[in-house]
């Protein structure tokens, strides 16, 4: 049975670390945000480190992290922003603690390495959503659908595809996130489990063949076969090869799974976007697709 923690009510305290890329700007925005949904903000103590690229060095990044994750005052952690780093610090996060008091851990882009891991090994839930440093260009719908999605409230989104769906509906335990981090869990750990599942996918800054050959890898393993649906985000700013490839994100995808009969749409509402939805990890879902129009309720 997949843990579900505790969604937050006003008077929580959550906290802020910086488990990947260093910050270029403070949080202050994002911090009144978040007060105004009730909660009370907590920092990492090297929140705003900085080592090369990265907010802090590796032990100093694990150590905010693994004290939001022991200390039971803190109900939901999370993560500033994304990068690269996350990975660096993941096998030496102790979640013994966690386990006995789950709590909500958020983030996507490089995050989702953390986010896989948590439902791999501790069988919890978590949430691919904004982060503080998107919170001032993310949408109202992206937040609110964050906020909701912390305090429990039911949702459910609607939209319309631009790209041709497969149609279908389907309903099973959510998975997924930025497509490059899924493929670097791959032969560890910190492997989602696919085999019945509702698989999102996302990427930014990827060229074309990259798309199609981490695509190919997740089919090529059988993790792409027995799939329950497939929401495809967005796949944005991809590299455009001199000589062209020939296919746009979505071609790629439409002809990877074409030979699988569960629903597929594109242009959903998540990833390297202003409008990022929040998405429930480890949470059942129902997805409904028509040709261009899109239901899903978590």
């Amino acid at each position: 049975m997949i843990k579900q923690p505790p969604y937050l009510k006003k008077g929580d305290k959550i906290g802020i670390a910086s488990p990947a890329k260093k910050l270029t700007a403070d949080l202050n925005k994002a911090i009144a945000v978040l007060e105004h949904w009730g909660l009370e903000v907590v920092l990492g103590e090297h929140v705003y480190a900085a080592h090369d690229q990265f907010a802090g060095t590796d032990e100093q990044r694990r150590e905010d992290l693994q004290n939001f994750l022991d200390d039971p005052e803190i109900k939901a952690i999370f993560a500033s922003r994304g990068g690269y780093g996350t990975i660096r610090i993941l096998d030496g996060l102790d979640f013994t603690k966690f386990q006995e008091q789950p709590k909500w851990v958020i983030g996507f882009s490089d995050i989702t390495i953390l986010l896989s891991h948590i439902l791999a090994q501790t069988n919890t839930q978590s949430i691919h959503g904004q982060m503080p440093k998107t919170f001032e260009t993310g949408t109202t719908e992206s937040l609110e659908s964050l906020r909701k999605s912390l305090f429990g409230e039911p949702q459910i989104y609607t939209y319309e595809s631009d790209f041709e769906n497969r149609e279908g509906s389907a309903e099973g335990i959510l998975i997924g996130g930025n497509l490059t981090l899924l493929i670097a869990a791959e032969g560890s750990d910190s492997a989602f489990e696919y085999s019945e599942k509702i698989l999102f996918i996302e990427d930014v800054g990827e060229h074309e063949y990259a798309i199609d050959r981490m695509m190919r890898t997740l089919k090529r393993s059988g993790k792409l076969e027995k799939l329950k649906g497939l929401i495809v985000g967005a796949f944005n700013g991809y590299e455009v090869e001199n000589l062209p490839f020939g296919q746009s994100p979505e071609q790629i995808i439409q002809e990877i799974v074409k030979d699988y009969d569960y629903p597929v749409c594109y242009n959903f509402p998540l990833g390297h976007i202003d409008d990022n939805r929040a998405m429930l990890i480890g949470k059942s879902v129902q997805l409904f697709i028509q040709k261009h129009l899109v239901k899903f309720k978590l």
